[in-house]
């Protein structure tokens, strides 16, 4: 029996989203408003599984991640299905360990994983299908300043900010070294 892959689509403050969960939780929640070239990519991502365009079923997921975006600092409790390879699980599992309104930066995240090459760890954050759950916008480089982001720049600039006004931090993100 193939597995089924749900998705739909939701329109944000920061544009339009697609989730797509499996039976065990989100496997994706990503800005697109290229929905014909995004639901191309979850068939490719997904090429065993049967994908199924549920409105409905996924209502819930969608205003929760609608209110996740609004907010990013509330954090999310939706059941997740990580799918990747097991040092970009890793890298994510740390991602989601950073608290809202706190960034850290590449090496950080590499040194945590024993080495001082912040290419892999760059390659993993790029990787990463979830969106806000997994917080890949509190990643920042070195010297603080925002660096690319999967979503664009300027989503990831208003992400910090949020989070910055959620806890009364001014608006420069606070750094900690991890």
């Amino acid at each position: 029996m193939r597995e089924i892959i749900r998705f739909a689509w939701g329109i944000s403050s920061l544009g339009d989203f697609v989730v797509a969960m499996s039976d065990k939780g989100l496997v994706a929640l990503e800005f697109s408003s290229q929905r014909a070239a995004m639901e191309d990519a979850l068939r490719s991502r997904f090429p065993d599984a049967e994908l199924e365009h549920d409105q409905t079923a996924l209502a819930g997921v969608l205003d929760a991640a609608a209110g996740l975006i609004d907010d990013p600092a509330i954090g999310s409790d939706l059941p997740l299905d990580l799918r990747g390879t097991p040092y970009e699980v890793r890298v994510w599992q740390m991602l989601r360990d950073i608290s809202a309104g706190e960034t850290t930066n590449y090496g950080a995240l590499a040194a945590r994983l024993g080495t001082r090459d912040a290419r892999e760890v760059t390659v993993a954050i790029a990787s990463n299908p979830l969106a806000i759950v997994v917080p890949c916008h509190r990643v920042i480089k070195k010297d603080g300043s925002i660096s690319g982001y999967r979503w664009g720049v300027q989503r990831k600039r208003v992400l910090l900010a949020r989070e910055q006004r959620a806890h009364g931090l001014g608006a420069e993100p606070r750094s900690e070294a991890r």
